[in-house]
């Protein structure tokens, strides 16, 4: 599976011009499902964004976990992570899980974050989306597991 983190003030997602999900303090987490991924990537990831010491300390270093400040997640899937950009002009998605696997998946990672004790606000797979967020820092983390 693959991750974008954004550490965030606050975030939102809408739908159809309706706010569906929106979050305070913590991360936009956008994730896709690649082929062969399975819920052990998920649960390695769903681990790793818990503990990931990307929050400032009371010195303001980054030494602190969603778990040590309380933030929040918002998760959208987001297939174009698995964009292949090496040939051409035109980015090729094929590296992405197919749309029921990655939809099981998303979900399966959404619930098993919230499992490790974050808040987490969701988006809808498949969904046009508007995401909104006010980047804190700017943080922005790649992960892969």
């Amino acid at each position: 599976m693959r991750a974008l983190l954004q550490r965030v003030s606050e975030a939102s997602v809408t739908v159809d011009e309706d706010i569906l999900a929106e979050t305070g303090a913590g991360l936009l987490v956008l994730v896709c499902a690649m082929q062969g991924d399975s819920t052990v990537q998920a649960d390695k990831l769903a681990a790793k964004i818990s503990r990931l010491r990307i929050f400032q300390d009371e010195n303001g270093k980054m030494n602190r976990s969603l778990l040590d400040t309380g933030g929040e997640a918002l998760v959208v899937s987001q297939f174009t992570l698995a964009a292949d950009t090496r040939s051409g002009n035109r980015p090729g998605f094929s590296a992405a899980a197919p749309p029921g696997e990655g939809e099981r998946l998303y979900t399966y990672f959404a619930d098993q974050l919230a499992a490790q004790g974050i808040g987490v606000a969701r988006g809808r797979f498949g969904a046009d989306m508007k995401v909104r967020l006010l980047n804190d820092g700017p943080v922005t983390i790649w992960l892969e597991v």
